[in-house]
């Protein structure tokens, strides 16, 4: 939908502005070279109308999702691609004369044409016509995730849940649920759904293959919902994913041309911006000397790609402490210098990692490296998650791609406050490393440059916030103590032995000899007493 918009916005603006200067000028007294150079001048507006209407969330419909909202940013947004235009044709077409006349009229139609098509599209995802009908298919956790993400899209319905398994407290809203999967066909005549997600946790003798492919023969869309909440959040259903999601799942592919582009991107940008940015990162030097006291730089160990371990480069933004702290912003907002704080909310503190990626640690996107000191902390979290019914041993894989200045989870989460935001943040990397290619490393980068330029940040509902708001902290070593205080407490469900020997296992191999000593399976060392 929002392909479609920026497609057709951007051809209006064109069309509005290359007619309307022909309509007001006297081609008898225009010269061709002037006259050539009006596809230019409406193209140059076209394309920072679509930049600053991106940049300003005009194509998020669940920020801007009335159009009273889209008149409130229009101004602003439009003002912005104005004056970014015309520095742009200064550049590229000194030669070229604006008369006011055409500018106006030029102005005022694209600003009309404009709220026309968004008035249009507004009441398009309003009309019953394009109302999407999602009838979800399990009554399980992720069908209340997906319940929630699709109530937030103007577009989309939820009309009903359908499964057999109810508790006393469902986990979806009771007047959601329309009956059991032995009537999935009748409930489908009645409701006529356009789409149907399948939620079901556990399919084995439950999912109701005919009454499916009847629909789908029937014209109705039939999805998985863990394709569909990735699709919706970017991210990756940790808790309900399975196994053989992964294994027969047709992406988590490496092409070789991804890879290189990546790598080669990551080394032009790097030797250019340490170029470009020499004057600049001497006066962050400078400005941190004067403001605290302690070193320039902070490094640190971190896990990089297959585990392998390198020392990372950051300016500092804390003051020094003599005893370690938890790794939490609520445990070191204070720390947080005045330089730092400016430095955290552009981004300017990870400047220096240009020198990771040319001495090949890291990328220039990529999930962004755990420190070395605190890998014991999230085999903890891994094992505890587990034991609460979710597969968090998908944690090692991170380590199969190289680390990055920037990442998925960075432009699409805030920081981390405590070990559940953690683990959603690894939800988004988990999302990156499935489905990496090329586009999506742009896109990082896009999102990245907005984040640099107007200090947004993204919160877990998705919309923006400022950076500033958000005390972010450097990773530093955590105790026993601090750890232990922030797990949630596994009393509710005990693992079988078989559960917890996996997770021990699984987390066993990602760990170093030394530490992997000892996390062995009983289970295994009975197993090859019997045998």
């Amino acid at each position: 939908m929002m392909l479609i918009l920026l497609f057709i916005e951007m051809c209006s603006i064109f069309t509005a502005i290359y007619a309307t200067t022909i309509m007001w000028a006297d081609l008898s007294a225009v010269s061709p070279i002037e006259m050539a150079n009006w596809p230019a001048q409406a193209l140059a507006l076209s394309l920072c109308c679509g930049v600053t209407f991106y940049y300003n969330d005009l194509y998020d419909f669940r920020t801007v999702r009335s159009f009273p909202q889209f008149l409130s940013r229009l101004p602003g947004s439009f003002g912005a691609a104005v004056v970014l235009a015309g520095s742009l044709l200064y550049v590229l077409l000194p030669q070229a004369q604006f008369s006011a006349g055409p500018v106006v009229a030029s102005f005022l139609t694209t600003a009309g044409l404009l709220l026309l098509i968004r008035a249009a599209s507004y009441g398009v995802m309003k009309s019953r016509l394009f109302l999407d009908r999602v009838l979800i298919l399990g009554a399980t956790p992720l069908a209340q995730s997906l319940i929630a993400e699709l109530e937030a899209r103007q577009h989309c319905k939820v009309i009903g849940v359908v499964d057999d398994v109810l508790s006393s407290d469902p986990v979806v809203p009771r007047h959601l649920l329309l009956g059991s999967r032995r009537h999935l066909r009748h409930i489908i005549e009645e409701v006529r759904p356009s789409r149907i997600v399948a939620a079901l946790t556990e399919r084995r003798g439950r999912l109701p293959v005919n009454d499916l492919l009847e629909s789908r023969v029937n014209g109705i869309v039939v999805e998985d919902g863990i394709e569909v909440y990735e699709r919706l959040t970017g991210k990756l259903a940790i808790e309900s994913l399975m196994p053989s999601n992964l294994i027969f799942s047709r992406d988590f592919r490496k092409f070789r041309l991804d890879l290189a582009f990546g790598r080669t991107i990551s080394l032009l940008v790097s030797i250019i911006g340490l170029v470009l940015c020499a004057p600049l990162l001497g006066l962050i030097a400078l400005a941190i000397k004067l403001d605290s006291t302690g070193p320039v730089f902070f490094v640190q160990e971190r896990v990089g790609k297959g585990g392998r371990r390198f020392q990372l480069i950051k300016f500092r933004t804390m003051h020094l402490v003599s005893s370690h702290r938890s790794e939490w912003a609520k445990d070191n907002g204070d720390r947080i210098t005045r330089v730092g704080r400016w430095l955290r909310k552009f981004r300017l503190d990870e400047l220096p990692q240009f020198v990771n990626i040319l001495r090949g640690d890291m990328n220039l996107v990529g999930p962004r490296p755990h420190p070395a000191s605190n890998f014991e902390l999230f085999v903890l979290v891994s094992r505890n998650a587990s034991e609460s019914g979710a597969p968090i041993p998908y944690y090692s894989f991170r380590s199969m791609v190289r680390p990055g200045i920037t990442g998925w989870a960075q432009v699409r989460y805030r920081y981390a406050n405590d070990l559940e935001e953690e683990i959603e943040k690894l939800c988004y990397d988990l999302y990156y490393i499935k489905y990496l290619s090329i586009w999506l490393d742009l896109r990082i980068l896009f999102e990245t440059v907005k984040i640099v330029f107007l200090g947004h940040e993204m919160r877990e509902d998705g919309a923006r916030t400022i950076a500033a708001d958000t005390k972010a902290v450097n990773h530093q070593a955590t105790s026993t103590d601090s750890v232990q205080a922030d797990l949630p407490t596994p009393s509710r469900w005990q693992p079988s032995p078989q559960n917890r020997c996996a997770v021990e296992t699984a987390w066993a191999e990602t760990l170093p000899l030394t530490q992997a000593h000892g996390h062995g399976c009983r289970l295994d060392a009975a197993a090859s007493k019997e045998s």
